[in-house]
């Protein structure tokens, strides 16, 4: 999963460094995690290796409309498909580099966000697509659309070992496709909280900080539950619960979430101690309420989570974290860079916050380990492993190129589709080739053969040979067939191919039409191209 060299002779630096890239995913002022994430990542590269020609290509939500910067080139509307139809033309007359994708379920139109299937299908160049969610228990679609991005993509970056882990067992992505490579954070220096407070009215008082946007599944209520037991103790600690709420949930359900957090920090009596930051914070603020906090908190409801982005920046900020046990906080807090307590359990909540209050040489030794631990995934370093990934990703497609236009998730899906019915393709056939028309599903004799027709034929048999869909082997007999009236159709002195045949097997004209010289030379090149039989 590490970045290490390809076995292939062909080495990464052999090769220029990509510089036409385009970044498919949400991008600011869009307020989501993937906007943000995709926004860094690009500002990351840039301005390591210059961003001339990096391009975004972000998503709309339904109803939305951004002010985007400069960067962003061209739009996918969430629920339109031509839009991403649009998009593969676009990015495939642009002459990128590379495609990377950054890939969500819910930020893609149709089931389980099958809408990014139609342009990725198209693209011509290297994909290199991050996986920000790794299902270990899919639905049906959820899986289909998955296993058919890691089938299209030439590189998968995923941010966890658990990701990593699922990605092998759970959809069978072989370990070498894959590049771990943590989520960036910004590059902050290890300071005092102090510093900070002021600016939240909180001088000289304990900070409680968790942020990003809200949505019920955060569980911060539950932190507002032990409240009142750690202010028994230390009775002037503040609370900050800094973000917007998520636009999709402010959009079916408004304010609600919000409104009931504070209603219960009334009930409970501890209002004037929470402080409810009600936007979107830019990166520039989220360095002031990020270091004016003494501990961290990430109370999230559910495990199914294989990476945080806010967890990453806390730990890159060298704060103590206090978390609940999903998937990324398990991983990243181990070796006591954090505290692990239940789901939905205010009691630990209050015991793990008091604990660290009343220890500041546990608190600042939990912060050291979290600061140190994160030099390595500062964003300079995560545009140095992508760039890495991508100079891989254009390598092994090198080594093994492609054909254009090509759905390759075809074949794996062949369990899921029904079996191949071709009783008409034998009916219209008989010992000289393929007839041309059929009165419903009785052949017409009357007209006779088209070379146009058996081209058809032999290449439809020529894929079908062999393939699961049918698992037959009539269709070896058939493709001699159909070649060997290709060959009868071939005019030795004019060196072109006749078309119309009688049903008497008399040829109709010396020259056949363009079109079905054409074709015919298709459906040869596909016998070279797709036959494995020798004969």
């Amino acid at each position: 999963m590490s970045l290490s060299k390809s076995s292939s002779t062909l080495e990464t630096s052999q090769l220029p460094l990509p510089t036409r890239i385009a970044f498919v995913g949400n991008y600011l002022p869009r307020q989501c995690g993937i906007a943000t994430f995709t926004t860094d990542l690009c500002t990351a590269i840039a301005e390591q290796y210059g961003g001339a020609r990096l391009f975004a290509i972000p998503v709309n939500d339904p109803d939305s409309a951004y002010q985007y910067p400069e960067r962003v080139r061209l739009e996918l509307t969430q629920e339109d498909k031509g839009s991403y139809e649009r998009a593969a033309e676009f990015l495939n007359f642009n002459g990128n580099d590379l495609v990377c994708l950054q890939h969500e379920y819910g930020i893609f139109g149709g089931a389980a966000g099958s809408h990014v299937l139609t342009l990725l299908r198209k693209l011509k160049m290297p994909l290199v697509t991050t996986l920000h969610t790794v299902l270990r228990d899919p639905d049906v679609n959820q899986r289909a659309v998955l296993e058919e991005i890691a089938h299209l993509s030439d590189r998968l970056i995923v941010m966890s070992e658990q990701a990593a882990t699922f990605l092998r067992d759970v959809y069978g992505v072989p370990t070498g496709k894959i590049d771990l490579i943590p989520h960036g954070v910004p590059d902050l220096p290890f300071m005092d909280p102090n510093y900070f407070k002021d600016l939240f009215g909180a001088q000289g008082k304990p900070v409680l900080l968790t942020f990003g946007l809200l949505s019920p599944n955060k569980g911060i209520e539950n932190v507002i539950q032990a409240l009142p037991r750690i202010l028994e103790k230390h009775e002037d600690v503040m609370y900050i619960v800094s973000g917007a709420t998520h636009p999709h949930i402010r959009r079916s359900e408004g304010e609600k979430y919000r409104e009931g957090l504070q209603q219960l920090a009334g009930d409970l009596g501890v209002s004037s101690h929470v402080i409810f930051n009600n936007r979107f914070v830019s990166s520039e603020e989220l360095v002031q309420h990020v270091g004016a906090a003494d501990i961290y908190i990430t109370p999230y409801r559910q495990e199914a989570q294989v990476v945080s982005g806010t967890l990453a920046i806390a730990l890159g900020a060298g704060k103590a974290i206090i978390s609940t046990p999903y998937w990324h906080a398990k991983e990243l807090l181990a070796d006591e860079r954090g505290v692990i307590v239940p789901f939905d359990d205010p009691a630990s909540m209050a015991n793990a916050v008091l604990s660290l209050l009343d220890n500041d040489a546990e608190r600042h030794a939990m912060r050291k380990r979290a600061y140190l631990h994160s030099r390595g995934t500062t964003w300079q370093e995560t545009a140095q492993a992508y760039m890495a990934s991508f100079q891989r990703a254009r390598v092994e497609r090198m080594l093994r190129p492609r054909p254009a236009l090509q759905d390759l998730f075809t074949l794996k899906a062949t369990d899921r589709l029904p079996s191949l019915n071709t009783s008409h393709l034998s009916n219209m056939t008989d010992d000289t080739g393929l007839l041309q028309h059929a009165t419903f599903s009785i052949p017409n004799c009357n007209e006779g053969y088209t070379t146009d027709d058996n081209a058809r034929a032999l290449i439809v048999t020529t894929l079908l040979n062999g393939s699961p869909l049918t698992g037959s082997c009539e269709f070896a007999t058939l493709s001699r067939r159909y070649l060997a009236f290709l060959w009868l159709a071939f005019h030795d002195k004019t060196a072109r191919f006749r078309n119309f045949m009688g049903y008497d097997r008399r040829w109709q004209e010396d020259v056949g039409s363009e079109d079905s010289h054409g074709r015919a030379l298709w459906a040869l090149g596909t016998v070279l191209g797709n036959s494995e039989d020798a004969g």
